[in-house]
């Protein structure tokens, strides 16, 4: 069953088109990531689905709900979250603090407390930089404390803008198993993500953007052997 479903979207920015009929969907318990070139329309797919961009077409469905409509906090409130691009996060703030800013829309204290464990588990190193400045972490530390983060809001769908912006492929290797392990744990994924090898090799499926239209869509598998993949991230693909 599709979690998350996108039918027919196209968002712009003012005149500019981003997004043109776009339709994919992520069924629960998968990992689906959104491949392609710079300004294809991933980052903006992400955020039209959190209503950050508006959608002046088509629907959007969360859980069969039509979310399109309503306000990102409301959005984020009803299981919908994202990592984003560059990490973004309160540099003078310390790692406790930016996790509780992650769960700054739950009331529940005593399952925020059990959720802010589970985000030391799986992160050890944020637990030992507890009461450290964002912003004197290292760059693999800043990932793992914005996933951190967007898991503190317990989503049951986590989209993610390029993860592995910026890390040593040591480090890559680490997101992207920890991306496998959050999965396992009953997280729904949409993963954005330039390196279209990495992400598939984790994936369920996947889907291409080129200029704001899906001209792919396949299996994982199947598309890492795809002779069309690499034309659509040249731009030659029709």
């Amino acid at each position: 069953m599709a979690l998350l479903e996108l039918n027919n979207v196209s968002a712009a920015y003012g005149p500019v088109r981003a997004l043109e009929g776009v339709s994919l969907e992520v069924n629960d318990g998968e990992i689906v990531c959104l491949l392609g070139s710079n300004a294809a329309g991933k980052t903006t797919t992400l955020r039209t689905i959190l209503g950050m961009v508006p959608a002046h077409k088509g629907e959007i469905r969360f859980n069969e709900e039509r979310i399109d409509e309503l306000r990102t906090q409301d959005i984020v409130g009803r299981g919908v979250t994202m990592v984003p691009e560059n990490r973004r996060l309160f540099a003078k703030m310390s790692v406790r603090e930016n996790l509780e800013i992650g769960a700054n829309l739950r009331t529940d204290k005593k399952e925020i407390r059990e959720d802010m464990e589970r985000v030391f588990v799986l992160f050890p190193r944020l637990k030992e930089r507890i009461g450290q400045r964002a912003g004197t972490l290292s760059g693999g530390e800043q990932q793992m404390l914005a996933i951190g983060r967007a898991l503190m809001a317990k989503p049951s769908v986590l989209l993610m803008d390029e993860p592995s912006m910026g890390l040593a492929p040591i480090l890559v290797e680490q997101v992207f198993d920890t991306i496998k392990e959050i999965n396992e744990l009953g997280t729904t994924i949409l993963l954005v993500e330039q390196n279209a090898h990495v992400a598939l090799s984790i994936a369920d499926r996947g889907y291409v953007l080129q200029t704001g239209r899906i001209v792919l869509h396949d299996e994982a598998h199947a598309l890492l052997e795809h002779p069309q993949l690499s034309q659509a991230y040249l731009g030659e693909l029709d």
